[in-house]
């Protein structure tokens, strides 16, 4: 017969929380917990997103949007939904790429609204409808 093989590996694996002050075998107290970082909206990583695949573009790293598309496994109508939202006025991309998570619930704005202003090509009649949408937002929460 011959030998069994054996193989030996280190595992990292999540630590348990504890409560706090509460020691751990042979180390000092547990460090203090603290709050996850709340993630960023989907609006802002799509916002971010756009603007990525624009710089990508532009610099000839990718050829077409239809690369981009093959590329991100997503097809060419998502990647053009997705660039619409550089038609945005730039003041109201800002504010999309800096807007901040809800506490709890859905997220604020939904993409088909963003998509709705972006297709206005008049940049004072986006930021109206875009005030309004905050509006709508804020009375909502």
């Amino acid at each position: 017969m011959s030998a069994p093989n054996v193989i030996e590996c280190t595992l990292a694996l999540g630590r348990r929380r504890r409560a706090a002050g509460m020691e751990r075998s042979g180390e000092g107290p547990a460090p203090p917990v603290t709050e996850p970082s709340p993630r960023v909206p989907r609006s802002a990583r799509r916002m971010a997103l756009a603007l990525h695949i624009e710089t990508l573009i532009r610099s000839g790293t990718v050829s077409s949007y239809a690369d981009v598309a093959r590329l991100g496994h997503v097809s060419r109508a998502r990647v053009c939904q997705i660039l619409s939202l550089l038609q945005l006025a730039p003041d109201l991309q800002e504010q999309l790429l800096f807007l901040a998570r809800p506490a709890h619930g859905r997220e604020p704005l939904p993409f088909r609204r963003l998509l709705s202003i972006a297709a206005v090509l008049d940049w004072d009649e986006q930021r109206r409808r875009w005030r309004k949408l905050r509006r709508a937002t804020k009375a909502r929460a």
